[in-house]
């Protein structure tokens, strides 16, 4: 099993899943021509992808979802919740197979197992999702304002992990965004701050761990070289260890082994 970003942040959201000929788009939060164009430095075209994931109605999350599964006759996956905020955006003479999940139920699509899991955050149905092969496991969590002990228990024994490393918290109360902002993405339903992301690593077990990345960081207040040292902190490695996706690029494909 492998996975690559298509890009990671406030600007759009995009994650590819892979086992043998089953590939899984998670999330599509960019324009429809952004989204073709990242698949194409990824090695794919929409052609290749089984079908698409969407974790939340955000835009840089479920953006040109529906779009490109019209283009390309793709199903989606989604929550009720999450199809009532963005059902709007399909095309009145659709080609989408529209599949509704339930947030604590597992589910197989071709060679892999999704299994989802709810999330606190300002969104309607929102959840993030594992990834198994029946060997091999990649954990995913974003947008997200706190850990909850069912959420350590999705993401334990993870042989991958894409954890978010939104912000540094003094960074953000000391920069540019307007107070109630700064409340939004700093509360219970908003975003993981680094500290906080580092308390939910110390917390799982890591036995497995292979890969590590640090995800949708904010352009304005995070820094790479801040998560970096936190999560080898914890983890007991050289930073070098710890990966980021970027949101220009993501990161290139991961085999986990």
């Amino acid at each position: 099993m492998r996975f690559a970003s298509l890009g990671s942040g406030s600007e759009g959201n995009g994650l590819v899943v892979e086992k043998n000929a089953t590939r899984l788009l998670m999330d599509c939060g960019f324009g429809l021509k952004d989204s073709i164009e990242r698949l194409g430095k990824q090695g794919l075209t929409p052609e290749d992808l089984t079908g698409i994931l969407v974790t939340h109605e955000h835009d840089d999350h479920s953006g040109s979802a529906f779009k490109l599964a019209n283009k390309f006759r793709l199903p989606v996956w989604l929550t009720y919740g999450t199809l009532k905020m963005i059902e709007r955006s399909l095309p009145g003479s659709h080609n989408v197979k529209i599949n509704l999940i339930d947030s604590h139920q597992p589910f197989i699509i071709g060679d892999i197992e999704v299994h989802p899991f709810p999330v606190p955050h300002d969104a309607r149905e929102p959840v993030q999702f594992t990834f198994s092969d029946g060997v091999r496991k990649l954990g995913v969590l974003t947008d997200t304002g706190t850990s909850t002990p069912h959420i350590e228990t999705m993401l334990n024994c993870c042989d991958a992990l894409v954890l978010e490393c939104n912000h540094d918290l003094d960074m953000l109360m000391n920069g540019p965004y307007a107070w109630h902002l700064k409340k939004r993405v700093s509360g219970r339903f908003g975003h993981l701050d680094n500290a906080t992301s580092a308390s939910l690593l110390k917390a799982l077990d890591l036995s497995k761990l292979q890969h590590i990345i640090g995800a949708h960081l904010s352009a304005k207040n995070n820094k790479p070289e801040l998560v970096t040292r936190l999560l080898s902190e914890v983890l007991g490695c050289e930073e070098e260890w710890v990966a980021i996706a970027d949101q220009a690029t993501g990161f290139g494909w991961r085999t986990i082994i």
